[in-house]
């Protein structure tokens, strides 16, 4: 299996895949865990393309018994709350055994 390399920022290393799954509308989605220069994330890849996003999964406002999380942004994808547990629990192994200070910036406006 060849690691996806689209549209990945040229500072992002991939290191492996952490889920995998198919949409009802047939796009494939696969979240990969990610090097950046100072931590370990998780990137979403759409039919093979990188998707910006948050670095790690975020909860929904009104989970349902399908969706716990979201990733990704146009098209936002819902992840069941394993998926997402599984992906925050990768992201923050490799970050602790690395010694990285994990920071999540998305989505915050710089004073």
């Amino acid at each position: 299996m060849s690691l996806p390399t689209n549209d990945v920022p040229k500072e992002v290393e991939v290191i492996s895949q952490l889920v995998e799954k198919t949409l009802k509308t047939g796009m494939l989605v696969e979240v990969y865990l990610v090097k950046n220069p100072r931590q370990y994330e998780s990137a979403i890849f759409i039919d093979g393309h990188y998707k910006a996003g948050p670095p790690v999964p975020r909860p929904l406002d009104n989970p349902t018994e399908t969706a716990a999380y979201w990733m990704g942004v146009r098209p936002k994808v819902g992840l069941s709350k394993e998926e997402g547990e599984e992906i925050l629990g990768a992201v923050n192994v490799q970050n602790m055994l690395h010694h990285c200070n994990f920071m999540d910036k998305w989505g915050v406006l710089e004073d």
